[in-house]
């Protein structure tokens, strides 16, 4: 595993050492880790989220009434529930 220095102004040096003597972690570093893992995991899903945006905008405009739209959004609600 590779080493990593960095500064943390005196609050959020604090602020991490309270987190990792909190229970949940093994110490500092275990915290930034799991910070760095959830920062990852959020960008990942922004970044699919954005995906799904683009594509729907490269699909076009819709015939569907707004009406139909909904109800398709509730039958497939509908439909992964049961699953």
């Amino acid at each position: 595993m590779a080493t990593m220095n960095i500064s943390l102004p005196d609050d959020m040096k604090s602020w991490v050492e309270t987190q990792a003597t909190g229970g949940q972690y093994s110490n500092s570093s275990d915290y930034v880790r799991d910070l760095i893992r959830h920062d990852r995991e959020r960008n990942h899903k922004i970044a699919a989220m954005q995906e799904m945006i683009t594509a729907g905008f490269d699909s076009g405009e819709s015939n569907r009434t707004p009406d139909e739209i909904r109800q398709a959004a509730r039958q497939t609600l509908v439909d992964s529930e049961n699953t």
